[in-house]
């Protein structure tokens, strides 16, 4: 774990300036802004996260980082402008700084000693699962990438999981990408023909995730899955971040993301993950009309 406390010859008056030096979007719902942040770069790897406030009075979010350059010092998150804090990140522009950009945090994806991988991501969980595959990949593991989403209007890095997978399949809700249905539909597939994977690796919604586990369970074939629940501090104190596994209660920020997917309470995590909706619907809203005020 390490901490940004300087930034160089970027310090001014005490004050840690994380600037963006990247920005676009990769589908109308999904954007990756890239921040440069040397002394995070230089220890992330695949499935760890940052904590982000976008100015001094704002409130601490989790994103889990999705890329990283180490010699030119630049992290990438994606995300989706669903809440206030990602609303007020989303309007950042290019050249502008955000206040603070914590990490790595968390444990980073276990990628030794595995021949045989399966990775499934969905949606804006797609964006996790392919550093994933990058790292597998490079180490020579027998990569299988099943990849979903609503649509074909919305996908992204399609090419990147092409040439970091030995198969990718594709998934959408509606057929226009690949085969039509969920992502758990070739996976049962292929387990059913007989085919073993050392893991099954499961980043996108909770629902999604639920169901991989469901599913892979009944093959008995090891799966990861990434954990996203609420989460204040990132250091385990604060205890927001807490879900049920195998019976005891984790932490998300300290003991995962990753966590067996066989052993989590998915209906617990579920439940704690709507307790804040309609309070967020409502800053989300305030924060879109404050911006058109000010445009």
């Amino acid at each position: 774990m390490l901490y940004n406390t300087w930034f160089g010859d970027k310090l001014k008056e005490g004050i840690v300036v994380f600037k963006i030096v990247e920005k676009e979007s990769l589908n109308p719902v999904v954007e990756r802004i890239t921040i440069e942040a040397p002394y995070v770069a230089a220890k992330c790897e695949p499935g760890q996260f940052v904590i982000l406030r976008v100015d001094e009075d704002g409130e601490r979010i989790p994103l889990t980082v999705s890329d990283w350059d180490r010699e030119k010092g630049y992290v990438s998150v994606c995300f989706q402008p669903v809440g206030a804090t990602t609303e007020a990140l989303n309007h950042k522009k290019k050249g502008e700084c955000i206040a603070d950009f914590v990490g790595p945090l968390g444990k980073e994806t276990e990628t030794d000693n595995l021949k045989k991988v399966c990775v499934i991501g969905g949606g804006v969980g797609s964006a996790i699962a392919l550093p994933i595959c990058k790292k597998l990949h490079a180490k020579g593991v027998d990569v299988t990438a099943i990849v979903g989403f609503r649509s074909k209007d919305i996908v992204f890095y399609e090419d990147e999981f092409e040439a970091n997978s030995k198969e990718l399949i594709r998934t959408s809700d509606d057929g226009t990408w690949g085969e039509k249905g969920v992502v758990t539909a070739p996976l049962e597939r292929m387990l059913e023909a007989g085919e073993k994977f050392d893991q099954v690796i499961a980043i996108g919604p909770l629902i999604m995730m639920k169901f991989v586990c469901l599913t892979t369970k009944k093959y008995d074939q090891p799966t990861v899955v990434s954990m996203n629940p609420i989460m204040i501090d990132g250091t385990g104190m604060c205890g927001c971040c807490r879900l049920t596994v195998g019976g005891e209660t984790k932490f998300a920020c300290v003991d995962g993301p990753d966590f067996d997917g066989h052993l989590i309470d998915f209906d617990e995590v579920m439940a704690r993950a709507t307790t804040y909706g309609e309070w967020e619907k409502k800053r989300h809203e305030e924060t879109c009309n404050l911006y058109k005020k000010e445009a």
